[in-house]
């Protein structure tokens, strides 16, 4: 995603001063500030004005460590949780945090804020994770394609098996991607346990294609993307219209990308402190500033997703052009923990098979 160009230094100390962490410590000139390592997905992002300002605030230097898509970058936590990476996590979302939770990598901690963020957002009841964004994955398609084509935009997951459109749409590998992950589980919270891998069976006769993450099939196939390529729907986010507004130079009067509704899962992310860090106080303080005005004003133009605290002001475009489901499918973290593992493999070798 884009980041912000650097300000001025003193830009930076007038930002920093406005920057208010609970468990921060003033910079302290006479000591050498402290690196902690934030290990994430390649999707992160964070102004450096923001950035700076928490780092001066605490007397630190964060380090950011992208490990890949999000389930690949959670995967490679778990894998050397007995030597961490890092100091810090963010990335995991609802469709994996069983998985991350059962497998010990987070340390308990519970910032003061999580008062300001509603009880739909804290899924985590053993306190090991803190949501810090929420956003709907959901099918987009490229306007223009299907007004050039003289093809009406499908509407419902089941029109997606028709002829008409064979051959357009592109999702994501859930074993690799939580966009993926959370695509499939649309498909099971609609279907059902005994009817969703015959869906499955349908997209894949009607010619789907399969990506390892979401910057290959949106950047690299969607025929909206930075690289267009030949598919004119796409697993992305409800978020994918404003994104397409905000990134256009000119900007548009209305964005090129729309959203099905009818398709959209609600993914909400997390961020954690890591067993086994040098720096519990820091990295506890890192998460705290997630949660702080600063940060979660800046969610949403640099990650294209949605704050959870309350009273978070979105920006006009996102205001102007977000699709944002009434009603999006959702599924339990606990139904999801108990069969995601399973349903992974069935749906490899229902479509890779």
């Amino acid at each position: 995603m884009r980041r912000f160009t650097i300000l001025a230094v003193t830009s930076l100390v007038a930002v920093a001063s406005l920057v208010t962490v609970a468990g921060g410590s003033p910079a302290n000139a006479a000591s050498d500030p402290v690196t902690i390592t934030l290990v994430t997905h390649d999707s992160f992002a964070v102004s450096k004005p923001v950035l700076r300002a928490f780092e001066h605030a605490n007397n630190v230097k964060v380090k950011v460590l992208s490990q890949g898509d999000a389930g690949a970058a959670l995967n490679q936590a778990i894998l050397t949780k007995s030597n961490p990476l890092g100091d810090v996590f963010f990335g995991v979302d609802n469709t994996f945090l069983s998985r991350a939770v059962n497998a010990g990598i987070f340390t308990k901690y519970a910032p003061a804020a999580l008062a300001n963020v509603p009880a739909e957002y804290q899924l985590d009841r053993t306190q090991h994770v803190t949501p810090v964004d929420h956003g709907d994955v959901c099918i987009n398609y490229d306007k223009q394609w299907f007004t050039d084509h003289h093809l009406a935009v499908p509407k419902t997951l089941d029109d997606l098996t028709k002829p008409a459109y064979k051959g357009q749409l592109v999702v994501e590998d859930p074993a690799t991607s939580s966009p993926g992950l959370a695509f499939v589980l649309a498909t099971v919270a609609r279907y059902g346990a005994n009817g969703w891998r015959g869906y499955w069976e349908k997209l894949r006769a009607n010619d789907v294609k399969v990506d390892d993450g979401w910057e290959h099939a949106y950047d690299g196939d969607f025929t909206q993307g930075a690289n267009p390529g030949q598919y004119p729907l796409v697993v992305s986010y409800a978020s994918s219209p404003p994104a397409a507004v905000y990134f256009a130079d000119p900007h548009p009067a209305t964005s090129p990308v729309g959203t099905m509704l009818d398709s959209c899962f609600r993914q909400v992310e997390f961020a954690g402190v890591l067993r086994g860090t040098d720096h519990p106080k820091e990295a506890e303080a890192l998460v705290d500033f997630m949660l702080s005005p600063k940060f979660q004003q800046d969610v949403p133009l640099q990650m294209f997703v949605f704050p959870v605290v309350t009273g978070t002001k979105l920006p006009a475009v996102f205001e102007k052009f977000a699709e944002v489901p009434t009603t999006p499918l959702t599924l339990s973290t606990k139904t999801i923990g108990t069969h995601r593992d399973t349903w992974i493999e069935q749906w490899r070798s229902t479509v890779l098979g």
